[in-house]
């Protein structure tokens, strides 16, 4: 692997990670979720609201990611 890839492969791995990370601090309700929550003392309701809405939101993002890497590496393992 030449000097090039390797740098190249790092900084998709870095961006990757930090992707992985940016999307955890998102308010993903719609609005009319928002309304509703908001008026609500505490706050407790919409928290959970708002971190159900962003498990549901990455799951599919994670299958699809570890698919195309199965597939990826399928593809491009070297033979020894």
């Amino acid at each position: 692997m030449s000097f090039e890839s390797f740098i190249i492969m790092k900084n998709k791995i870095i961006f990757l990670v930090f992707s992985c990370f940016m999307f955890l601090e998102t308010n993903a309700q719609c609005a009319m979720c928002r309304a509703v929550l908001e008026s609500e003392e505490g706050q407790g309701t919409a928290k959970s609201i708002n971190d159900g809405i962003v498990y549901l939101m990455a799951i599919p993002y994670i299958l699809v990611a570890g698919i195309a890497f199965a597939i990826y590496y399928k593809y491009n393992k070297k033979t020894a």
